[in-house]
């Protein structure tokens, strides 16, 4: 048994909890099972038998324990690394446009005009989670099919990536936007054969839609920080950590975070109205500001803090933006893009890396993995940091050397495998067989690189237990197998990923991610264990209650 001896000076007065589930899953490599846990406040006092527990209790002088019978197996907290609470909120008050709702663009635009009786009159009418590859047309809509919804206001549906999506003609007009504007750095609007305007528009490009008084973040990375009200963004961030907690998440790394996120968390950490721990990156072209303000490490407190520094290298593949500079197979034309040239893109890492900061940079292509490596190399050559923990955000397509890189300078990939899981065939219709390597986790654990899982929301919905499975099947939702036996990872591994893995990216594995005395009590109760069910039923596993500090958030 493990205990904590530092809870001898904890007050009396604090709740004691011994939790009896059918099972405990511990994480920890030293006990990986037990049959309770002692739960003093917030935090896990003591693990082993009841017998233990009971004993634990009555050296730390507790004579009041609640003893609570719980069916199924406990587990600790799950910790998505790599998501959007605030954009997911958001989104959940738009149009869901997603393949469970419209099959195809008139099916898209049906959604689209039903909201629009419904959004008072000049209010856009937003929808989301389409993915063109997948609708029957095969295409992204056209600003004309869109003007079918309004022509006296902005229509703008996003692309499931996140990195885009089409506007209506009134939204281009507004915005000055014709046939003749250049693109912005790090964004595209997209033409037609003979040049004209199609309404697509990608990543910095999305600056049109904040308004003069949103949030523009250009090269920095791709711009979805569309402005509501305060009092909207509390309610929606409300409804995100709702969806969260329910899928038994207990810890957030926002992985994009500009001046609204930062004030939204602010608000609610002061109001005790955050229910899941967050941990912030802030966009890079906040750097500067960071660094002005002392921030030169982790900062804060057990529910809201400052992690790191977020970048970008290059586009999404959902957006075919993915830098490729030979020219995606689907469409050699397009190449997609890098957000800065090499040597700005190492000047920003070795900037952070110098005054202790943790990186993570979104990159999907060979190159642009090429060039995170290399600029990380050079930060750590020049002012070694043995535990940097710099991130790469995706990782899709890492080379057999790169990964052996990667291995060698400590950088840890955070993936997503929902992306595959809702469009891994779009992944090989874009660059061909190379897609079938994407996420390559059982690579990464051949080469001793630590594989992290997250959700991306909203890009995908946050269920742990739906990446899990994915991780060890690698099956698409149509049935296709991506890839090769040697990209599987097995389910304790992937669970790993989903907890204590992404513990580890945030720096927070000493009080999160395992069931150990001493750490937080961040616990989720699952219906059957996800090690012993086969692997194609994980994902069907219910998520029964879940715990933050040992109080209960969901059940």
């Amino acid at each position: 048994m493990r205990t904590l001896n530092h809870l001898e000076q904890s007050p009396l007065d604090e709740r004691v909890l011994l939790l009896r589930p059918d099972s405990v899953r511990t994480l920890d490599r030293a006990v990986p099972t037990a049959d309770a846990i002692l739960v003093v406040g917030p935090r896990i006092a003591a693990v082993g038998t009841v017998d233990e527990c009971r004993h634990r209790a009555g050296e730390l002088g507790r004579s009041r324990v609640e003893e609570v019978r719980l069916d199924g197996v406990l587990l600790p907290g799950f910790v998505d690394p790599h998501a959007h609470p605030l954009m997911f909120g958001q989104m959940l008050s738009w149009v869901d446009c997603g393949p469970e709702h419209a099959a195809d663009i008139p099916g898209i635009v049906a959604l689209l005009r039903r909201a629009a009786n419904d959004v008072p009159a000049q209010q856009p009418i937003r929808g989301y989670g389409y993915e063109h590859r997948n609708l029957v047309e095969g295409r992204h809509p056209h600003r004309t099919e869109l003007d079918a919804v309004a022509t006296d206001r902005e229509v703008y549906v996003m692309n499931a990536s996140g990195h885009g999506g089409v506007v209506n003609t009134f939204t281009l007009e507004r915005a000055g936007i014709t046939r003749d504007a250049a693109d912005p750095p790090g964004g595209h609007f997209f033409r037609d054969a003979n040049g004209d305007l199609t309404g697509e528009l990608s990543d910095a490009a999305c600056d049109i839609l904040t308004g003069v008084h949103g949030v523009k973040v250009g090269h920095h990375g791709p711009n979805f920080h569309l402005e509501d009200a305060a009092e909207e963004h509390v309610r929606q961030l409300g409804v995100a950590q709702d969806r969260f907690r329910a899928a038994g998440v207990t810890t957030i790394g926002d992985a994009q975070v500009s001046r609204r996120e930062f004030d939204m968390y602010l608000r609610l950490a002061e109001e005790g109205r955050l229910r899941t721990r967050i941990s912030m990156y802030l966009l890079s072209h906040l750097l500067d500001d960071a660094i002005d303000m002392g921030l030169h490490g982790a900062f804060g407190n057990a529910m809201l803090s400052f992690a790191g520094i977020k970048l970008y290298a290059d586009g999404t593949l959902g957006g075919w933006t993915a830098y490729f500079p030979d020219g995606y197979v689907g469409d050699p034309c397009r190449t997609g893009q890098l957000y800065h040239e090499p040597e700005e893109y190492a000047a920003l890492i070795a900037r952070a890396h110098a005054v202790g900061l943790q990186t993570a940079t979104h990159a999907q292509s060979p190159t642009a993995i090429g060039m995170v490596i290399d600029a990380i190399r050079a930060a750590q050559t020049s002012a070694p940091r043995p535990d940097a923990r710099h991130r790469i955000e995706h990782c899709g397509l890492p080379t057999p050397d790169q990964i052996a890189a990667m291995a060698r300078w400590g950088i840890r990939p955070v993936n997503q495998t929902q992306h595959y899981l809702n469009w891994g065939e779009g992944v090989t219709d874009a660059i061909g067989t190379p897609g079938e390597r994407f996420n390559p986790l059982g690579e990464f654990v051949a080469a001793g690189v630590p594989v992290t899982l997250s959700s991306d929301a909203p890009v995908a919905e946050p269920n742990p237990l739906e990446a899990i499975q994915t991780a060890v099947t690698r099956r698409t939702r149509r049935g296709h197998r991506l890839g090769g036996d040697k990209l599987l990872i097995d389910a304790e591994t992937a669970l790993r990923a989903h907890t204590l893995g992404g513990a580890e990216v945030l720096g927070r594995e000493t009080e999160l991610g395992s069931i150990i005395a001493g750490k937080r009590a961040d616990l989720v109760l699952l219906s059957s264990d996800p090690l012993s069910v086969a692997p194609e039923d994980i994902s069907s596993i219910d998520v029964t209650a879940t715990w933050l500090d040992g109080l209960p958030e969901h059940r």
